[in-house]
């Protein structure tokens, strides 16, 4: 008579057994929620993140306007510029530039325009210089729920088409909203010239074209 294996009885009490199956499939069951609460709540925070941005950057769009009418912003100094500066004060700086915002009318500046300044992902939001234009945008490294970083993934250089990432299925946007926003500011060429020829109609004007900016010099 051959002898049957002797674990058999055990394999077959352990799967059979109620005492020891169900808390093995508790474990199983609670680690498989617990896996899928933490997907949710990572996913849910990167889309979280987008949907602050969507409003985000209208508002600041409505505070530069505010700056703009008062003071007349001439231009920004760099192809990136941190959104770091809203919250000083009227009368916290000297000279035309906040920040590396340049002012034609500084004494008009109406600050702090917000207690804080924005920040999303502990990134400052930034205006960016392109080509065809200024605009409003996360700063670099946030990361959208499309999984993209900004800077990294989506280039925001001054040949970024920004306007048409803006667009449906486009890089900045979310489920038809634009995570990003054009920035209509700035007195163009002729203005420049005008305000100088206001300020000093005494002395000639010249004009000079350099890398599709103009600069006015006094002759």
């Amino acid at each position: 008579m051959e002898k049957q294996p002797l674990n058999r009885g055990n394999e077959r009490s352990f799967f059979f057994n109620p005492n020891k199956i169900i808390p093995v499939l508790t474990v199983l069951l609670f680690l498989l929620l617990a896996g899928v609460s933490l997907y949710r709540l990572f996913y849910q925070a990167k889309t979280f993140s987008d949907q602050l941005i969507s409003r985000e950057v209208v508002q600041l769009v409505d505070v530069f306007k505010r700056i703009d009418k008062a003071c007349k912003i001439i231009s920004f100094d760099y192809q990136k510029n941190h959104i770091n500066f809203l919250n000083i004060k009227k009368g916290g700086f000297v000279g035309s530039e906040v920040g590396p915002l340049n002012l034609t009318f500084p004494q008009n500046w109406e600050g702090p325009y917000m207690d804080d300044n924005p920040t999303i992902q502990q990134k400052e939001y930034q205006v960016v210089r392109t080509k065809k234009g200024y605009f409003i945008t996360p700063g670099d490294g946030v990361v959208l729920s499309s999984g993209k970083v900004v800077g990294k993934d989506v280039i925001l250089d001054e040949n970024a088409d920004i306007k048409a990432m803006m667009q449906k299925d486009g890089e900045l946007n979310y489920k038809g909203k634009a995570l990003a926003a054009p920035l209509a500011i700035g007195i163009n060429n002729f203005e420049k010239v005008l305000m100088l020829n206001l300020l000093k109609p005494e002395e000639g004007l010249v004009v000079e074209n350099r890398l599709d900016d103009t600069y006015v010099t006094m002759s």
